[in-house]
């Protein structure tokens, strides 16, 4: 597959912005979207480990964790259409192809999906109180694993676009052409490895937020409050352990023309960044029961993930340049200001005050114990607003697309 071949499958039309724009955007909200995820995966891990145990402790912590995990599903969907849509933009020749030689699969993942979602859903249902019941509907829970499955498959899509030089061979084994899309045709597992054993140090930074909001609140049991600050460093610690070694053999398996990455700069600053965010919780002691300290672990684990998702993105962008000539960032421009402008004021202005009045309803009413939570004027404006600003979005959003067609 020569350069020309590769540049040939662009979009003619070019791209609304500078391609840089997109490849920023792509490293941070992947970031967002692999953090959900791996709350995710942590949180429904100790829910099946809490739900089952006559230990109080476990089963309240099951409790809390099981909300959170369908919780962080949703936001995981939601952060993973983002990108997504990036990499379809700058990286269309090498994503769209991937997804044609696995279609069966790309149709698979929706399957999946929403099979994982409704089990997850179900033993949620079923589950009312499992501090005083216990658990039931166990199959549900564990038949959730089904969302791994969606991990892997977006694993493979993501592997087999930076194989140009193995298309044909996958499209054509032995010179017969195979158009059903039913292979998996490339896959490393110490990679996915690794993206999944983060989530036990990352939920183990959510672990010690979820101790400081209890505390906030007033919790009592201070026993309860070791036990989980005790759980959330072994997970730190022992996960943390774990995704380094399948990151290291990660960088062993990786094919001769993605060698330089194992040395690079990019492998060290990941390093450095997580074992920093490990030893956080270490260095602030007690601290961690102060301000905003116990939030910040799982905040600085999100900036891990920034420096993780930024080494991710090097490693595609100088495989693709320097192995088969494709510069992501010669995209030809045509320029877009108002959908370029209505993305931003969508993202921050929009979303900032609307999510901004469900996380302070969320935060205050969680932190209140006693009597019916009323949010404040300040908390009842900002929630008028978001209902204003919804409106003029709408009627912008429908307005301007009106005026365009009957142009």
């Amino acid at each position: 597959m020569t350069p020309e071949m590769l540049y040939a499958l662009r979009d003619q039309a070019g791209v609304p912005s500078h391609p840089v724009l997109f490849l920023i955007l792509g490293v941070l909200t992947f970031a967002l979207h692999i953090a959900a995820v791996q709350v995710m995966l942590g949180a429904s891990a100790l829910t099946l480990r809490g739900a089952f145990s006559a230990e109080t402790h476990w089963r309240r912590l099951a409790a809390a964790m099981l909300t959170t995990a369908k919780i962080a599903v949703s936001v995981a969907i939601v952060l993973g259409v983002a990108p997504l849509l990036f990499v379809q933009v700058i990286y269309d020749p090498f994503w769209y192809t991937s997804n044609v030689l696995s279609a069966w699969w790309v149709i698979g993942f929706i399957v999946a999906l929403i099979g994982g979602y409704m089990a997850m859903y179900l033993f949620y249902w079923r589950n009312h109180d499992l501090v005083r019941d216990g658990a039931r509907g166990t199959a549900w829970m564990v038949l959730s694993v089904a969302l791994l499955l969606v991990g892997f498959i977006v694993h493979s899509l993501t592997n087999q676009m930076l194989f140009p030089e193995a298309w044909m061979q996958w499209y054509a084994p032995g010179g017969a052409i195979d158009p059903s899309g039913r292979s998996l045709h490339y896959w490393n597992l110490p990679r996915f490895g690794f993206f999944i054993a983060l989530s036990a140090p990352v939920t183990g930074a959510w672990l010690y937020a979820y101790r400081r909001y209890l505390i906030g609140a007033g919790e009592g049991d201070a026993v309860y409050l070791d036990w989980v600050r005790a759980l959330a460093q072994r997970l730190m610690v022992a996960g943390g352990v774990v995704a380094v070694l399948l990151g290291a053999l990660w960088m062993a398996t990786l094919p001769a023309k993605m060698a330089w990455f194992a040395t690079s700069p990019w492998v060290w600053l990941a390093l450095a960044a997580l074992l920093a965010v490990v030893a956080l919780p270490l260095v602030l002691g007690p601290q961690l029961d102060r301000g905003l300290w116990g939030y910040g672990i799982f905040g600085a684990g999100a900036v891990a993930l920034i420096v993780v998702g930024a080494a991710r993105e090097a490693l595609r962008y100088v495989t693709l340049l320097g192995t088969h000539g494709y510069d992501a960032l010669d995209y030809r421009i045509q320029m877009d200001w108002y959908s370029t402008v209505l993305f931003f004021v969508t993202f921050a202005v929009v979303g900032g005050v609307t999510l901004g009045y469900l996380l302070t309803v969320a935060w205050q009413a969680g932190q209140q114990r006693q009597g019916t939570y009323t949010p404040g004027p300040r908390v009842t404006a900002l929630g008028q607003w978001s209902v204003r600003l919804l409106v003029l979005w709408t009627l912008a959003y429908f307005g301007v697309g009106l005026w365009v067609w009957l142009r």
